[in-house]
């Protein structure tokens, strides 16, 4: 074996000793399990050329390719996303129990932020992910984003003053959401709008993405009375049987609904004072890969 084989052999072993890193790091950024796929392709091509010689912190210079690499991908997805068709939502994933004991992963992945990540600039969002939920230094931030460590600080709080000012007021326990998950559930099996009334919350938002491939609303639903009556409405005109189960998406409990025996959707919801506040429902079957096996996500 010869010293390029070895030089691969090793880059090989790094990368994939720090994939599930990677990641992590690409779908936080992008929201989109395939193009964080794309990205770690482009990052291992780049890392491959590396001379691993000359590196002092393998894993803060395969985040800072996969940070450059999340960016370029950034921009080219706000041209797809201005011409999609109705609400744009994260593509969800299963995920394992690990992640839901994880606080500070579950609630970074959430489609409740994740959505407000939306609202970011690209490097605003990029500076947040690595400093709030990563917790990397400004330094090695600022070289994957190539500013200076001071504007990266101005960035990091401007983007943390952004997102608190939209995230969750407070944190709601797993058993909490799920015990409002299961009224919900309840509720929709039957199709009785009062028992979706009872765990909606007055101000409840139902964002609904179908990607212009099956139906959905277009804008996002807000009030309980709309939201109870379209979700009616919706169940009303399935010729299919309907079945709710749970599961565990994006770190947090959800439902998965089938119709006729095929994954029509995954439901993921926010809760507020025992009551659903957030529906977020992704029936787009583009975004519907990574529902059936458990993706691992890591902050490590």
């Amino acid at each position: 074996m010869n010293d390029d084989d070895d030089a691969t052999d090793l880059a090989t072993e790094t990368f994939v000793a720090h994939r599930n890193l990677l990641f992590t790091v690409a779908y936080e950024m992008l929201g989109s399990a395939a193009d964080a796929e794309d990205v770690l392709q482009e990052t291992w091509l780049r890392w491959v050329d590396v001379d691993l010689g000359q590196v002092r912190d393998q894993r803060a210079y395969l985040v800072r390719i996969t940070t450059r690499q999340s960016l370029n991908r950034l921009r080219t997805m706000s041209r797809r996303k201005e011409a999609y068709v109705g609400p744009w939502l994260p593509e969800p994933l299963l995920t394992a129990p690990d992640v839901a004991e994880d606080a500070l992963l579950a609630e970074s992945v959430s489609m409740a932020l994740m959505l407000v990540l939306e609202t970011l600039s690209p490097t605003e969002r990029a500076v947040f992910v690595l400093r709030e939920v990563f917790d990397i230094g400004y330094d090695e931030i600022a070289a994957a984003v190539d500013k200076s460590p001071a504007a990266v600080r101005q960035i990091a709080h401007r983007a943390r003053r952004h997102v608190d000012a939209r995230r969750p007021r407070r944190t709601v326990s797993a058993g909490e959401t799920r015990a409002a998950l299961e009224s919900f559930r309840r509720a929709l099996e039957t199709g009785d709008p009062q028992r979706l009334l009872d765990v909606l919350a007055p101000e409840v938002v139902l964002m609904s993405d179908g990607g212009g491939i099956r139906q959905a609303a277009l804008r996002p639903i807000t009030g309980a009375d709309k939201v109870a009556r379209f979700m009616v409405g919706a169940l009303g005109k399935n010729a299919h049987p309907i079945a709710v189960a749970p599961t565990v998406v994006n770190g947090n409990p959800g439902l998965v609904v089938h119709l006729g025996g095929e994954i029509d959707g995954i439901l993921a919801i926010r809760v507020e004072d025992a009551r659903v506040i957030g529906l977020y429902y992704v029936r787009n079957p583009e975004k519907l890969s990574r529902v059936e096996s458990e993706t691992p996500l890591t902050l490590r």
